[in-house]
């Protein structure tokens, strides 16, 4: 029973090296060359004439596979109020590429900085300038500015946060909370002076934010009347009273074909009523300005009828020639 004996004492030996080991590791180590935001600067600048200057310095640690660039999201449409986002730069300080391509999505700005052409690795730094029209709430004794300072799209953790509120008179209500949307934690607040508000936040995680409150006395700027976008669903009852009786206009085609050319035409007159409802926003606002009323819903219900009509004839004239082809 000696080699007995000395098997088991080397299994336990080696399983408390093991669990030694195991123990030993980090409860939340990362994973190798995952990537992170170690800084976010962010510099508010509220001027005179009302208008919103945004400052963003952002440290971005690429994995070992690199990227071409960094992708940041604006959101220029919450609910149905709107904000303009103007006269994007970017730059980089540790020289990676920092040409800017915008796009305007449903209700983001999307602003890629890099180069498709060529990947960048390790440790980069982003600044991302711009402006913002509209971006504060007129009230009958104050003004007011509720401002996302880092975005909630970042998918990668935030190590240290920074957001500093400079405004042209002494800013004595300004609030800032981190967090998730509606999150009550409170950022720490670093630094008061007149005229500016600094507020620090560590360990963010992915798509948390840091969300700015400043209210402002009356008339201490410029402030114009905010702007709003017609909802992207306007359809009454009778909108949806016109879908239901296409559909129940496709039932009775398929017993009773239509006159000829009746498909075709329902189909046109339709496309114009949609095309009509959807150009007086799209041509003003831009293709995501899109909103969808009972004109819209009544020429779709056009264009089923039509494309049921067109469809039901085909197939009666198929079997008639088929028939036809039969007897002959």
């Amino acid at each position: 029973m000696p080699e007995v004996r000395g098997w088991f004492r080397g299994l336990v030996v080696t399983a408390g090296m093991l669990l030694a080991t195991v123990l030993a590791l980090p409860a939340h180590a990362e994973p190798p060359g995952a990537e992170s935001i170690p800084t976010y600067d962010v510099v508010l600048t509220i001027r005179s004439d009302g208008l919103l200057h945004v400052r963003e310095t952002i440290t971005y640690d690429f994995d070992r596979g690199g990227e071409h660039g960094i992708v940041r999201r604006i959101s220029y449409r919450k609910n149905n109020r709107l904000f303009d986002i103007r006269d994007v730069r970017t730059s980089s300080s540790t020289g990676a590429p920092a040409r800017a391509e915008t796009a305007k999505l449903l209700h983001d700005v999307r602003i890629d900085v890099g180069d498709d052409r060529r990947r960048v690795h390790g440790r980069q730094a982003y600044v991302i300038e711009y402006d913002v029209a509209w971006a504060f709430t007129p009230y009958e004794d104050h003004d007011e500015l509720q401002w996302d300072a880092l975005g909630s799209d970042w998918d990668v953790p935030i190590g240290e946060a920074a957001v500093r509120v400079e405004g042209p008179v002494p800013l004595r209500r300004v609030k800032c909370q981190a967090g998730t949307a509606g999150s009550s934690t409170r950022c720490l607040r670093d630094r008061d002076g007149p005229f500016a508000v600094d507020f620090t936040q560590s360990g963010l995680r992915p798509r948390e934010t840091m969300t700015i409150r400043v209210s402002l006395p009356k008339g201490a700027i410029q402030v114009s009347p905010p702007h709003y976008a017609r909802p992207h669903w306007q359809g009454t009852w009778a909108g949806t009273a016109a879908l239901a009786l296409a559909l129940a206009a496709v039932v009775l085609l398929a017993r009773r074909p239509a006159p000829p050319y009746a498909g075709e035409t329902l189909t046109a007159v339709g496309t114009m009523l949609i095309v009509a409802d959807l150009a007086d926003d799209i041509l003003v606002r831009g293709f995501w300005a899109f909103s969808l009323g009972d004109g819209c819903l009544a020429g779709l219900a056009l264009v089923i009828t039509g494309a049921a009509a067109a469809r039901t004839r085909r197939s009666r004239t198929t079997e008639h020639a088929a028939v036809t082809g039969l007897g002959d």
